[in-house]
């Protein structure tokens, strides 16, 4: 097992594996790595003990660690990409583009300017990557990213009260699915399942195997209960307590203990 430098470019974004390269590295320290598209400025996460082969890619390496140099260099491409934002915003607006800006980023070599932006649909953009090209010199990278990516590049506050999961601590956005609302009965109300992307929250992931677990033996939703007393049918159940609901007579409905009766 080799020791390898976990790495992130950004806070709370993807992490990347790096080759120590025989440097002494620790977490929190600032690093320039070398990368497909060119050296990147980046903060190790943490240190961690694994192979090459599991990884199941060849990694590049950590070149060294940050000095003062590379810090004033890195705080300078930022500032530059934050005007290039507004640069490539006024050309949209030129050459009327039904696309939005959302980010910019150099590489720290400078060698790749990336924008990233929001469309309904696909852009031709052949022409706003040339008028840029021909002001940065460099080579220009356009991609078309998701609502999803927008609320995590932006931030915000979810219904929960707190800020959201994806631009504090989410680095991939795993697939979410109605049926997992379902599984854990709750009301099918996009203004209660959806976050602030329009899409289905990113927290239904969270229980949904526990909530698999619990009603596994569980019955399902309008089986017919019985005990010696009560019999009718189930309209609701608390996997926690296992307990139901049972709809009697006259549609009143009466709490019964699931381990105690039986059900058709």
């Amino acid at each position: 097992m080799d020791v390898m430098a976990v790495v992130h470019f950004k806070k709370n974004t993807k992490n990347y594996f790096f080759n120590v390269n025989n440097l002494k590295l620790q977490s929190g320290q600032d690093v320039i790595v070398e990368t497909e598209k060119g050296l990147q400025y980046g903060e190790v996460v943490r240190m961690k003990e694994i192979s090459e082969e599991d990884i199941g890619i060849p990694l590049k390496n950590v070149l060294r660690i940050a000095t003062e140099v590379d810090r004033k260099h890195h705080k300078k491409n930022l500032k530059d990409a934050n005007k290039a934002i507004e640069v490539a915003k006024k050309m949209v607006a030129e050459l009327q583009l039904k696309m939005r800006i959302i980010d910019a980023n150099f590489t720290f070599d400078r060698g790749q300017l990336l924008f990233n932006f929001l469309a309904d649909e696909r852009i031709d953009f052949r022409e706003l990557a040339k008028k840029l090209a021909q002001v940065y010199h460099t080579r220009i990278e356009l991609r078309q990213i998701g609502v999803r990516d927008k609320a995590k590049e932006i931030g915000g506050i979810g219904p929960c009260g707190r800020f959201l999961c994806c631009s504090t601590f989410l680095t991939d956005f795993n697939s979410v699915s109605i049926n997992m609302a379902k599984n854990q009965m709750l009301a099918l109300n996009p203004s209660k399942i959806n976050g602030v992307c329009g899409r289905l929250l990113c927290c239904l992931k969270y229980e949904d195997e526990d909530y698999k677990h619990l009603k596994k033996d569980l019955p399902k939703l309008g089986t017919i209960y019985k005990n010696k007393d009560i019999e009718g049918k189930i309209v609701s159940i608390n996997v926690f307590k296992k307990t139901a609901m049972v709809e009697v007579k006259n549609h009143m409905q009466v709490e019964v203990d699931l381990d105690h009766g039986s059900t058709e």
